[in-house]
């Protein structure tokens, strides 16, 4: 990244981000939960590796683990809680169209650190119980709605308390394709494309990810056990300071049993049905469901117009590119 063509300098200090940081995240916290009638839970750090509990992303990234002698097992620092939600809304029976959502930490050691990309991961992760015919294109579109609505008005509420931090979000996103996406740009690479269709319409949810396209490649990995290919998706903003999409979340409808064996024989992965959570889903022993995960540090770096995430968080990074950095103005939590 060459960070000098930028011209950066924060347009708030270190304190007053800080004090940012806590006003984004508590405005935009109260609108999803009004939005999508959800409860705060209490949610796991670690979980024991037998149980398959632990998100596997794109089933390449190894998970920090460690052995637990007091129970003759090992443990892993989640990914994400994209699967241990689902088993939650069981446990604590919730109602349809009811759900959870709670504060998550992950580490993920593999990550290719950049602006972006921290070992440190924060989100709001959530999920919903859902009725069978909500399995449907038409209801993710409603729940994708309801959560850009609540970007969209954090967006309105940040400028009004900085007037200095101006947004340009359209008061509507925009839905399209992985395979109408390929079509529309067949010479562009997967990032290129999300590059282009957000800059034109500001705001975008990119769906059907993980689905095999008409090229015979995937947008992305996704894996095979959580989300329904057909009824997934990442919500996009285009960030004016790089001019790039910026991936704020990642959420779907999540599979059924059906959708599960599919999607695990497609990766060769059937072995995954002898674990805990997979034998829930076969056996009808969850929720039917839809989640997905909505980084806070992303959300606070775009709302505040940071040039790094770094400046929204504290995690590691290379000695050498704190340095560098702070020669363009950009100093890291």
């Amino acid at each position: 990244m060459n960070y000098k063509d930028l011209n950066y300098k924060s347009k708030l200090s270190l304190m007053d981000t800080q004090i940012a940081i806590k006003f984004v995240k508590d405005s935009f916290e109260d609108e999803l939960v009004e939005s999508l009638k959800l409860h705060r839970v209490t949610a796991p750090l670690f979980v024991l590796s037998k149980t398959g509990l632990n998100d596997n992303l794109n089933g390449v990234e190894r998970p920090v683990t460690f052995n637990v002698p007091a129970i003759d097992g090992d443990a892993e620092i989640v990914h994400s809680l994209a699967k241990w939600k689902r088993m939650a809304l069981g446990k604590y029976n919730f109602d349809i169209h009811t759900g959870l959502y709670t504060d998550m930490n992950a580490i993920r050691r593999d990550e290719n650190l950049d602006f972006i990309h921290s070992l440190y991961v924060d989100q709001w992760d959530w999920e919903i119980a859902i009725a069978k015919e909500d399995r449907s294109f038409e209801y993710l579109k409603h729940i994708v709605s309801k959560i850009y609505d609540a970007i969209y008005n954090l967006s309105r509420n940040v400028e009004a308390k900085y007037p200095i931090l101006k947004h340009n979000l359209p008061e509507e996103i925009h839905f399209i394709s992985t395979t109408l996406l390929e079509e529309m740009y067949p010479e562009l690479s997967s990032k290129e494309r999300e590059n282009a269709i957000t800059k034109k319409y500001g705001a975008v949810f990119l769906y059907q990810i993980g689905l095999k396209l008409p090229s015979g490649n995937v947008h992305d990995g996704r894996a095979a056990d959580y989300d329904d290919w057909l009824l997934n998706g990442d919500i996009l903003l285009y960030y004016d300071l790089y001019d790039m999409a910026l991936e704020i979340s990642s959420m779907g409808i999540r599979v059924n049993d059906e959708r599960l064996i599919y999607q695990l024989s497609a990766k060769n992965e059937l072995y995954k049905l002898e674990n805990e959570y997979c034998k829930a889903i076969i056996n009808h022993k969850i929720p039917l469901s839809i989640g997905g995960g909505i980084g806070q540090s992303r959300l606070c770096m775009f709302m505040l117009k940071k040039a790094h995430i770094g400046e929204v968080q504290v995690s590691l990074w290379n000695e050498e590119d704190i340095k560098d950095l702070k020669k363009y103005n950009i100093e890291l939590l």
